[in-house]
């Protein structure tokens, strides 16, 4: 995005790529359906991105889901908004937006140069490792967009964090977000519902609620509704060790109905076929109540139908730790937005910007991590333009 806007206002570019191909992390974002941004008021979306807001906020506003949608639409890409509210291009792929913006950068004159990894400067010039060794190269402004460390045989590893640190430039430690989570399964319940979904289910932790889906790993649990509080699990967990995620497994009904039903006449049924008839839980349902219960030292078909009921509702799920890094969706920490100016150069690097994931921020899925990479890469690209416009006559 930064290359794009820099290009269309007239400045020599050239992109320097890790990778054999560019817009890896991007394909695999659209895996399912690109969820490029979300259509809900601003006021609301800027929360979104918490203690980051006030930091990302003038970027955002500059370039909103609305210009984001825009500029599809000048690639050719017409978008739509889902009933959730997020916004997807019609073709609900990643691809054909990839390719119509490759061929705009190219017909703008953007060179793309694939197998370089950027591993610092020498002297003022950026350094890089290639196939064919070390090369340095002198510019008149850089745009870093090195990313977080979430899925790092992508591309982005996280590596770069070192070689800022060599410049003095302080970053705030990675660390995985819309993540999964480990939990210490029994090797039954791992052995037999490992890749099963908990669907329609609501999630709690630390006074929020979110209705979603979860999927059983076989070291833990991931998925949209887990994804939706990774943030505040994690934190508690670096600070206690752990967290106790609390499951309503028929969150629609209350404990009055799922008692009354428990109630009635079992017709000599056993209690797995009243959970699964009367109360519509599927086995993966039941088999995280039994996992519960004998953590508890109970017995589910021993529990009063009140007991059960509340159960039922509120199933504690001890987290012990975050799932890998490198399995995340995303990453939270980075570059510190103290150590940027309101252009997003580096205070440390003059004419050096920095953008998209590789800085202190993170956000939950639904849009709003891509929005704002789109978002920053313009914000750097402009603050590239006015530096420029500084120091350099643009022919």
């Amino acid at each position: 995005m930064a290359a794009d806007v820099l290009a269309r206002a007239g400045t020599r570019v050239t992109v320097y790529e890790r990778m054999p191909s560019v817009g890896r992390k991007f394909l695999l974002a659209g895996r399912g359906g690109l969820n490029l941004t979300h259509s809900e008021e601003m006021d609301r979306f800027l929360t979104r991105y918490g203690a980051a807001a006030p930091h990302l906020c003038a970027a955002l506003e500059a370039f909103p889901p609305s210009a984001l949608r825009a500029w599809c639409d000048g690639l050719g890409q017409e978008t739509f908004v889902g009933t959730s509210g997020r916004v997807f291009p019609k073709a609900f792929k990643t691809s054909p937006l990839l390719r119509a913006w490759l061929q705009r950068l190219d017909e703008a004159g953007v060179r793309i140069l694939p197998r370089h990894r950027f591993v610092g400067w020498d002297s003022s010039d950026a350094a890089f490792e290639t196939p064919h060794g070390r090369v340095a190269v002198g510019a008149d402004a850089t745009v870093l967009a090195l990313g977080g460390a979430s899925w790092p045989r992508l591309g982005s590893d996280g590596a770069w964090a070192d070689v800022l640190a060599a410049a003095g430039v302080a970053s705030a430690p990675l660390r995985p977000a819309n993540c999964g989570f480990l939990v210490e399964w029994s090797d039954i319940f791992r052995d037999r519902f490992e890749g099963q979904p908990l669907k329609r289910i609501a999630l709690s932790f630390g006074g929020q609620t979110v209705r979603g889906e979860a999927v059983i790993t076989r070291n833990g649990l991931e998925g949209g509704g887990i994804y939706a509080l990774s943030a505040l699990l994690r934190e508690a967990i670096a600070a206690s060790g752990e967290a106790v995620l609390r499951v309503a497994l028929r969150p629609d009904l209350p404990s009055s109905e799922l008692q009354r039903r428990l109630d009635a006449p079992r017709n000599k049924q056993s209690l797995s076929s009243v959970l699964r008839k009367a109360l519509n839980l599927s086995p993966p349902a039941m088999g995280l109540l039994h996992e519960a219960a004998a953590r508890a030292s109970q017995r589910l078909a021993a529990m009063t139908a009140a007991d059960l009921a509340a159960l039922i509702n509120d199933v504690p799920v001890r987290l012990i730790a975050t799932a890998p890094l490198e399995r995340a969706i995303s990453t939270a920490g980075g570059v510190r937005f103290d150590e940027i100016g309101d252009d997003f150069m580096l205070r440390r690097r003059p004419g050096v910007f920095v953008a998209g994931e590789m800085l202190d921020w993170e956000a939950p899925t639904g849009g709003y991590l891509l929005q704002a990479s789109f978002s920053t890469g313009v914000a750097a690209a402009q603050g590239a333009l006015a530096w420029l416009a500084r120091t350099v006559k643009i022919e």
